[in-house]
């Protein structure tokens, strides 16, 4: 699909835990329509970037802009409603619910009828292939079922822009080329995908464009081939690009 003009706008962030700072001044426009990688060695901050855009923590510099408007700190039940959803890095389904049942806890975000918020989760369900187990414990779920659960639990919120963190990880060849094709079609439905994550096989073959954090602070960002080839982002991260392949 063809990339618009800036949906979400990071600008000028800073998160500080203490005496560490996860966040250093960064700023990032992500473009409606697009498929936008965040990549970067563990404690880069990209969890926390996601943090910080859907409410989960706020800021004590800078502002997040979403469709032009301020959400800087809103609560992240108020940024979901507009249109911002998110998969967390550690699944956590209510395990003892439904398959259902955990994806129309989403749902209710949008509805107060119960018929209404169904349709929403079994259209959810189908879309990530999880509706022929739609009765069963997510306890009983296998990695795989899990990460689509989350998946359809983020999407019965209808978002305009969707936040995977990690969704690939431990995934084998066969499943991540599977994720590959799922997150594409959603994404060819006109949502906004943003993807974080450390399978470079996975990320390569997926997003337009790359962003690449470390020690908290934006160092790179381009196409992909541009990214994968500047020499500062091979010396803090890759070390060597023919481990993406």
């Amino acid at each position: 699909m063809s990339v618009g003009s800036a949906i979400l706008s990071v600008k000028g962030v800073t998160k500080k835990f203490g005496g560490l700072i996860a966040l250093n001044k960064v700023t990032l426009d992500v473009h409606e329509g697009e498929l936008l990688g965040i990549i970067g060695p563990n404690g880069a901050g990209k969890t926390t970037l996601f943090n910080v855009i859907t409410g989960f923590l706020k800021p004590e510099e800078g502002r997040i802009l979403y469709r032009g408007k301020d959400i800087t700190g809103l609560p992240p039940y108020k940024i979901a409603k507009m249109g911002i959803s998110r998969t967390f890095q550690i699944v956590k389904p209510l395990s003892n619910m439904t398959v259902l049942d955990n994806v129309l806890v989403a749902a209710f975000n949008l509805t107060h009828n119960k018929e209404e918020a169904t349709n929403i989760a079994i259209e959810a369900l189908k879309f990530v292939g999880l509706y022929p187990k739609r009765y069963v414990r997510a306890a009983s779920l296998n990695l795989v079922e899990k990460k689509k659960l989350e998946l359809a639990r983020a999407l019965a919120l209808k978002p305009k822009v969707l936040l995977l963190d990690e969704i690939a990880c431990g995934l084998n060849q066969a499943e991540i080329f599977s994720a590959i094709d799922l997150i594409k079609k959603i994404h060819d439905e006109g949502i906004t995908v943003i993807v974080v994550e450390h399978v470079m096989r996975f990320i390569a073959r997926l997003v337009q464009r790359l962003i690449v954090l470390v020690n908290g602070t934006k160092i790179a960002e381009g196409t992909v081939d541009e990214v994968l080839n500047n020499p500062k982002v091979i010396e803090a991260y890759l070390g060597s690009k023919e481990l993406i392949i």
